[in-house]
């Protein structure tokens, strides 16, 4: 479906669309609608306007955000001390770091800079090679509909050697979106005779990036191994009362949570 909305040209788009699918703005138009209903039709415009309040609520709360993490998204785990051990010097392997965006411009810094999320993976990718001796790709360029400029694995290499001291064996400029990650750095690793890969994001996007890699691997032949790498991981919580209010992290889980839903079912 993702190449289906590129050829119909509203690559750019997406990021509107995916906007308009997400909380609160679906829970405002049931409000909305509500709201019309009331001149004719009073106990259904309640009816109508409270399940868009509740929705909005629950949109923001913790519990749901959580809920939502393990419901839609297949459980991941991180690598154990001996599954690092095992990568140490491993023959033909390489690790991917997946970019998470970057700002145009950072004032304190006067340059562009890494989001959190992007230095976050960055800095285990990097904790990873030290551990295992293994070469780093950084994969990410500019998202879809972006003003020119540095993309971010060119940004990424820059932080590494400033602020981890590493230097980034590879860098992949160029992709847009996961599935352009993995077909890119499949790509660009099977020329230099990379036999298998270590991937390496946030636990929330590990399932949508190993769809996308699997693809891109199987479409190159499909002898390149996968190894998931995830950080960030989600443990689940036992719920207090204050996670049943809204709250900025839980309206943060919740937009993560369903913008890698929506990910996988379109394969971008």
């Amino acid at each position: 479906m993702n190449d289906f909305f590129l050829w119909l040209g509203i690559g750019p788009w997406r990021g509107v669309l995916a906007a308009l699918l997400m909380p609160p703005v679906p829970f405002l138009v049931l409000i909305f609608f509500g709201a019309r209903l009331f001149a004719r039709y009073r106990v259904r415009a309640w009816i109508v306007v409270l399940l868009g309040c509740l929705g909005t609520w629950a949109a923001s709360t913790n519990v749901v955000g959580y809920g939502l993490t393990h419901w839609l998204l297949p459980p991941t785990r991180s690598l154990t001390p001996n599954e690092v051990g095992d990568l140490k010097k491993a023959p033909r392997t390489a690790i991917v770091v997946l970019g998470a965006g970057h700002r145009d411009l950072a004032s304190e810094y006067g340059v562009s800079e890494l989001q959190p999320m992007g230095v976050e993976r960055l800095r285990y990718g990097l904790w990873l090679s030290r551990q295992t001796e293994l070469p780093v790709l950084f994969s990410g360029g500019r998202a879809h509909g972006s003003a020119p400029g540095p993309g971010e694995a060119e940004i990424a290499a820059r932080t590494a050697e400033r602020d981890f001291a590493r230097t980034l064996r590879w860098t992949e400029n160029e992709s847009r979106d996961t599935r352009e990650n993995a077909l890119r750095s499949v790509a660009l690793l099977r020329r230099e005779g990379i036999e298998r890969i270590v991937v390496v994001t946030h636990g929330y996007h590990m399932p949508r990036a190993m769809d996308n890699f699997r693809r891109a691997t199987e479409a190159a032949g499909g002898n390149v191994q996968l190894v998931a790498a995830p950080m960030g991981i989600t443990p689940w919580f036992q719920p207090r009362a204050l996670d049943f209010v809204p709250t900025r992290s839980g309206y943060n889980q919740v937009l993560l949570v369903l913008h890698e839903f929506f990910g996988r079912l379109i394969g971008a």
